[in-house]
């Protein structure tokens, strides 16, 4: 139909209304909606035509012409509408709609000058309206009318607020606009405890206890104390969080009201594990209301929780049938079957009966699906079903953990992976921090088994924030990052794993496969081990294998053969058999044997001895285990790769190794004529069948090289193009580049050697052995930098080829003595260390190979220079057993002379004379050797015929002159001075003098104390030159001794002193200058002091070091320098240090002490160091006798002395007796006795005349001491104390003399001084002693300056009656040496007011 027939329709309508014919009207207007159904004109006029007909099936369209009636009619005739379409809305409950009219009306209203009470009246009877009836809500008529109605706050806007409250609570959507309108009312009526109340039941019924909703419930609590809905709400959140005892104070305040809330009591107390409360409160429930479900139902609680199961089915079912239409009780009598065991979980008219009804009666209840999808998977095997029941009790909790993982479970065991991960995400969406946790770890788990290790790591450690303490989690988290390579993060993961289950073996597992992957072979071997101690787990046996196998060949690169077959015999014995025995069809395991038995290979042979079960050694099980040989060994390799090859013999690595096993085998067997050659043809049958299989690995062409190139083969066509070929497959082979070199080296052809050298240097710097090759060409065309290279190859790695060459060219280096003071030499040999190096290297080297002679030659050579004596004593002797079987004459020659001379250099002097006379005896060295061990050995004439014989030897004249200086040395030695004067001089007549002899010479004079002729001895050995080294030390000390024998003494610390000026740095002089300086310049005792502290610091050796120590603790005890003027540098600190360093000087410590306790008693404070004696002598009678007798008399001595200063003369007494029991012969403790015995006499007798004999036995010890200088300076006291002075005078002349004999300068002043101080006091009588005195100071002050003599000399004048001016000016020239006051105070009572000088302090 055409529009023009629309338009006929519609006016033909119309005009059928104008006419009343409404039902013609109609007929019209129907035609027009077939064409056109959205017809505004049609729809308008059946409105009109069946609101005048009141058809109520027409009300659709009468509705809707009165719409557009309203949209049309201006503003007169809009109320009538309204009304009209407000009569329609109610009729049909259209509230919503009927409340956007009445908020046009109240538009309309608005818009004209209506009074607003008018307004406000509608906006109430609007709203009363809406809270009573309606289901949705318009939020613009609440909020219109709040806002209109005044005042605010009053109580129509109460009301008015009370119902939207009211009608926003009924709306679920509407949970945030309720919140907003509560907390507006709360506002404005603080004290109106209904919103608190909505807001209180809105969080109690969604579950939310979040802070907001706690002070909703305290804020409620407050207005109204006695809320049951605030107690139920405070209740019900302490049990949700297991605070049970609040739960049950909140609900006790409701329980006794209501019966319901009790029975929620009791349940509290269930939670809480308190059944007998429990029990007692459903006992009291049951009392009271015998019928009531709630109270039946806790009793079958407790006695579920009980385990008596019958009763809690009689109380269920009691409960069931008292509401039969809970379905919470039908659910626990399900549970109650499925928990009674696998009879009543597969009774369907059991568990499974009970969980369908109670689905049915209550479809919200969530755990209800959840026990039926167990049943559905565990019974009945439907899946499907089971997948179903644990999606609905899903989305009924969200909460049920429990289900939410066993649907997807089910969905991922299905297959069903994107089922899975929409359940996964939509928990994951809505999840917190720190929740969620099964949801995150099968997510996590998920990605982990597709590869997505990131991913996985993400979801684990989040749900790690749910739950640290999930061992399992960090199990899974530590797979995640070992997937990802990060070993470090994953030995964390699954040392927390471990950490939380000491029992997971998977975790210690894993940390000991990462330990191994990271090369920390010894922590995986101690974590295997604490898997294979509890249980035989063949992983862990493999791994620890493994390791072991990894560790055995690093200590073989270290020639630590010893240790390394000590881990194979563990790999055999006790790890791999096991393993093969849990799992012989495992072909890794026979792989893993065949290597251990194959690495014995590379060990010395007398090393690689092995204990290996009698099963691996072909034998039967039940015989002994076999101790196998390195050839025996390796058969069993053999047989190990054999099974493996019989499990899997597609596998061409397997082929190569068994390969390598016949190669080694063929090397070990070279002796043998048909061995080697059958083996070296297995092995390259082997090796072409692995290239057969997998011709792409060039480590198979490389062996196959090496194999061709061996003895018995020697095909160099086929070893060049299998390393090519190896080159091809793989460019950056640096290993084939280098035995490609090797074969080039080996036919002579120098240049494409060198270019296949440097092309593997390029590939990879580090490799030794491609050095190696650069080296031997070196050597070959005679470079400098040979020597270099090998020393290079030593730094890189232990390679015998490459330690040999360099200790080879150490020691002819070192052989040649032309070239010390060349660079090169200064260069390889004392920058570079070479001795050290070379000596390090070449042990390892005879460790590993120990048939070679030469090796062990040069290793003796180089300890000899490193003074490892017992070392080079060793292998001189291993070289010489070797030599003995060969047939080389000459080296054997060579290497018994050096075995002779390391015998002599460690003391074995008898030994070596016999080795010495098992050589010729044609070289100087070995003729000199004998002489030298002759001489040791005592046996003096058979030395001097030796050194006669090597004499005539002698090719050079400076040979001729050590030969001898050796001779008149000997003839010293036995007496004959002349001889040795002749010997001496006739060495210093030769073309070619050595300083040694003129040093001999000057020693003999200075013995003999020939002062002309040590002096021209010392002349000429002067002119010789500058000294270096020890003999600057040397010609020092000669000139001292020189000096003091002359009699000038003052010059000899200023020669010393000029050394050490001249030669700062030797550490030596200034050990000798501190030495010194306290016998011959005491005065100057710190600076011998600060000399020996110099010592100290500069000296590289511990024995100069403990030397300068003690003479440094000596010019501090002659300074006086005690612990009271310094704490921390004195006299007994450095004894300490030095007694530290060498026990042998306890006599400086002792002298210390005894310094420190004088100066306590000058103090007046008691000594801190007693009874010290009895210590020093246990110590020095521990010590060997040459060292004890030389200490005894002095030892003894002190503790005497000691004794005696303390009183116990008695005790002194006793000592001297008992040493005098065992040595009777001993003239020191016989002079301490007499020394005690006297003092005794002295004392009893009260200082009485001593009796002649008495005098006499005194005299007679000291006699028994001539030596003894202090013994002479007591016997003169003695006589001074009895008045005999003519005899004090003459011990004390004794002691002078002996003194001056001696060279004693300090000794010499003493004594002279002592003999002044004698003849003073009779001067003060008599005349007679002046002379006396005046010899003895004038003495002193001749050989050197001394204050004391001056004091003397001027108490003489004094004494005399001289001038007063005399004294005076002999006072003033004390002002230079002793402290200013004490001299004004000698000066000042003998001035006289005429004749006094002033001085200008």
């Amino acid at each position: 139909m055409s529009n023009k027939e629309v338009k006929a329709a519609l006016k033909s309508a119309r005009e059928a209304i104008k006419n009343k014919e409404f039902k013609e009207a109609l007929k019209h207007c129907k035609t027009v909606l077939k064409i056109e159904k959205n017809n505004y004109n049609a729809w308008v006029f059946i409105g009109l035509s069946a609101s005048e007909l009141d058809q109520p099936d027409q009300s659709q369209a009468q509705l809707l012409a009165w719409q557009v009636r309203y949209r049309i009619s201006d503003k007169n005739k809009c109320y009538e509408v309204i009304d009209k379409l407000t009569e329609i809305y109610e009729s049909d409950k259209e509230y919503l709609k009927l409340a956007r009219v009445w908020l046009q009306l109240i538009q309309l209203k608005e818009e004209e000058p209506v009074d607003k009470k008018e307004l406000v009246q509608l906006l109430q009877k609007m709203t009363q309206l809406l809270s009573d009836c309606l289901k949705e809500v318009e939020q613009d008529t609440f909020e219109k009318a709040l806002v209109l109605i005044d005042p605010v706050p009053g109580e129509d806007h109460k009301k008015v607020s009370a119902d939207y409250v009211k009608c926003l609570s009924l709306l679920p959507q509407e949970e945030a606009r309720m919140t907003a309108a509560c907390q507006s009312m709360i506002s404005l009526y603080p004290n109106q405890s209904y919103p608190l109340e909505v807001l209180c039941h809105h969080y109690l019924k969604t579950g939310n206890f979040n802070e907001e909703a706690v002070s909703s419930f305290s804020r409620l609590m407050d207005l109204v104390p006695d809320s049951g809905l605030g107690h139920l709400c405070l209740g019900t959140k302490a049990l949700l969080e297991g605070r049970y005892k609040d739960a049950i104070d909140d609900l006790t305040q409701e329980a006794e009201k209501d019966p319901v809330l009790l029975a929620l009591k009791g349940r509290a107390y269930l939670n809480k594990g308190q059944t007998d409360q429990a029990l007692k409160v459903s006992s009291e429930l049951v009392a009271s209301n015998p019928n009531l479900a709630q109270g039946l139902a806790l009793k079958g609680l407790v006695h579920f929780a009980k385990g008596e199961k019958q009763l809690a089915e009689q109380s269920f079912l009691k409960a069931a049938s008292q509401s039969p239409d809970c379905g919470e009780y039908f659910f626990l009598l399900g549970q109650l079957y499925w928990d009674m065991g696998e009879e009543t979980r597969k009774d369907r008219s059991k568990a499974h009966t009970h969980l369908l009804k109670a689905a049915k009666l209550d479809p919200h209840l969530g755990c209800v699906f959840r026990y039926l999808g167990h049943y559905y998977r565990d019974i009945a095997k439907d899946y499907g079903r089971a997948q179903g029941c644990y999606k609905k009790a899903f989305q009924l909790d969200s909460e049920d953990v429990e289900s939410g993982a066993a649907s997807v479970d089910l969905s991922m065991g299905q297959g069903d992976m994107d089922t899975a991960l929409a359940i996964l995400q939509s928990v994951l969406e809505k999840a917190t921090p720190g929740s969620a946790k099964w949801a995150w770890m099968r997510r996590g788990l998920y990605y982990l088994k597709v590869g997505e290790n990131q991913q996985a790591i993400a979801d684990l450690q989040a749900a790690l924030r749910a739950d640290p303490e999930d061992w399992v989690c960090w199990e899974c988290l530590g797979e995640a990052y070992l997937n990802r390579r990060s070993f470090t993060a994953a030995l964390k993961a699954f040392g927390k794993a471990h950490q939380l289950q000491p029992c997971s073996i998977y975790s210690v597992y894993q940390a000991a496969a990462i330990k191994q992957t990271l090369g920390k072979f010894k922590e995986a071997v101690a974590e295997y081990l604490l898997i294979t101690a509890k249980q035989d787990y063949v992983p862990a046996l493999k791994g620890l294998g493994e390791c072991q196998l990894s560790l055995a060949k690093s200590l073989m690169q270290d020639c630590r053969d010893g240790g390394a077959t000590d881990l194979i015999q563990q790999i055999l014995y006790f790890v791999i058999s096991r393993a093969v025995q849990l799992r012989p069809d495992l072909s890794c395991l026979w792989k893993l044997l065949g290597d251990a038995c194959t690495a014995v290979s590379t060990v010395s042979p007398n090393r690689a001895t092995v204990i290996v079960p009698a099963l691996l050694a072909g034998l039967d099980a039940n015989t002994e285990n076999q101790m196998l040989n390195q050839a025996q060994t390796l058969k069993v390799g053999e047989r190990c790769y054999a099974h493996a090859l019989k499990l899997m013999p597609e596998v061409a690595s397997l082929w190569y190794d068994l390969g390598l096993n016949y190669y080694h085998q063929a090397s070990l067997t070279q002796n043998d004529q048909n061995s080697p050659a059958m083996d070296i043809e297995k092995a390259q049958q082997c090796l072409k069948k692995a290239i057969m299989m997998d011709s792409s690995n060039h480590s198979y062409w490389n062996a196959l090289g090496v194999v061709s190139m061996n003895k018995g083969l020697e095909n160099y066509a086929l070893a060049q193009h299998c390393f090519i070929k190896s080159i091809q497959v793989e460019p950056n082979n640096v290993v084939a580049w280098t035995n490609l070199g090797s074969l080039y080296l080996k036919k002579e052809n120098i240049e494409l050697a060198h270019e296949a050298f440097k092309i593997a240097q390029s590939l990879e710097p580090l490799y030794v052995n491609c050095w190696i090759g650069q080296a031997l060409i070196a050597e070959r065309v005679g470079s400098y930098d040979t020597m270099d290279l090998f020393r290079h190859t030593t730094e890189l790695s232990t390679h015998m080829e490459g330690v040999k060459g360099y200790a080879f060219w150490v020691c002819s280096t070192l052989l040649d003595k032309s070239n010390r003071d060349s660079e090169l030499y200064r260069y390889n040999i004392v920058q570079m260390n070479a001795i050290s190096a070379a000596q390090v290297a070449l042990s390892k080297y005879t460790e590993r190979i120990q048939s070679d002679p030469d090796a062990f030659i040069m290793l003796g050579y180089l300890n000899e220079h490193l003074q490892l004596k017992r070392q080079a004593l060793q292998a001189y002797q291993r070289a010489v057993e070797l030599l003995q079987s060969m047939s080389s004459s000459e080296e054997l020659a060579f290497s018994l002379g050096s075995y002779g001379r390391a015998l002599c250099t460690s003391g074995q002097w008898e030994e070596a004379v016999h080795v010495y006379n098992s050589t010729p005896l044609q070289e100087l060295s070995d003729l000199v050797g004998l002489a030298l061990a002759y001489c040791k050995a005592g046996l003096i004439s058979e030395s001097i015929s030796a050194y006669e014989r090597a004499l005539a030897v002698a090719s050079s004249e400076k040979e001729k002159a050590y030969v001898l200086t050796a001779l008149a040395l000997l003839q010293h030695q036995q007496g004959n001075l002349d001889s040795a004067k002749t010997l001496l001089f006739k060495c210093s007549m030769l073309k070619e003098p050595i300083s040694e002899s003129l040093v001999c010479l000057c020693a003999l004079g200075l013995a003999h104390r020939d002062a002309t002729l040590a002096a021209a001895a010392l002349t000429e050995l002067l002119k010789q030159g500058s000294a270096s080294g020890s003999a600057i030390e040397q010609r020092c000390l000669l000139t001292c001794t020189l000096l003091a024998v002359q009699g000038n003494f003052s010059a000899v610390p200023r020669e010393v002193s000029r050394a050490v000026h001249s030669n700062p740095g030797n550490a030596s002089l200034w050990a000798l200058l501190s030495r010194v300086v306290p016998q011959y310049y005491p005065r100057k005792a710190n600076g011998g002091a600060v000399a020996g502290h110099v010592a100290c610091l500069s000296s590289m050796t511990q024995g100069k070091v403990k030397m300068a120590l003690l003479y440094s603790g000596v010019n501090q005890l002659a300074s006086g320098r005690h612990s009271g003027e310094d704490s921390k540098k004195n006299a007994l600190k450095t004894m300490q240090r030095a007694v530290l360093l060498c026990p042998a000087t306890w006599a400086g410590l002792m002298a210390a002490c005894y310094t420190e306790n004088t100066s306590c008693y000058l103090s007046g404070s008691a000594p801190r160091r007693q009874a010290l004696q009895q210590t020093l002598m246990s110590v020095v009678s521990e010590k060997e006798r040459p060292l004890a007798q030389a200490l005894e008399g002095w030892v003894l001595q002190q503790a005497v002395t000691g004794l005696m200063l303390e009183g116990q003369l008695e005790q002194a007494e006793v000592l001297c007796t008992q040493v005098l029991n065992v040595s009777p012969e001993h003239a020191a403790v016989m002079l301490s006795l007499r020394q005690v015995q006297c003092q005794r006499l002295l004392m009893t007798d009260g200082g009485t005349v001593l009796p002649e004999p008495v005098l006499e036995q005194l005299s007679s010890a000291v006699m028994m001491n001539p030596t003894n200088l202090g013994a002479w300076h007591w016997l003169a006291e003695v006589y001074r104390s009895q008045g005999l002075l003519v005899q004090a005078v003459m011990a004390y002349r004794q002691s002078l003399q002996l003194a001056s004999q001696l060279g004693m300068h300090s000794c010499q002043v003493a004594s002279l001084l002592r003999l002044a101080l004698l003849a003073l006091g009779p001067c003060m009588v008599r005349n007679d002693w002046k002379d006396l005195v005046l010899e003895a100071t004038t003495e002193v002050l001749k050989l050197d300056s001394s204050p004391v003599a001056l004091l003397f000399q001027a108490l003489l004048q004094f004494v005399t009656k001289m001038a007063a001016r005399s004294v005076q000016l002999l006072m003033l020239s004390l002002f230079t040496y002793i402290e200013v006051q004490v001299a004004v105070l000698l000066v000042s009572p003998h001035s006289h007011a005429n004749d006094f000088i002033p001085v200008d302090v």
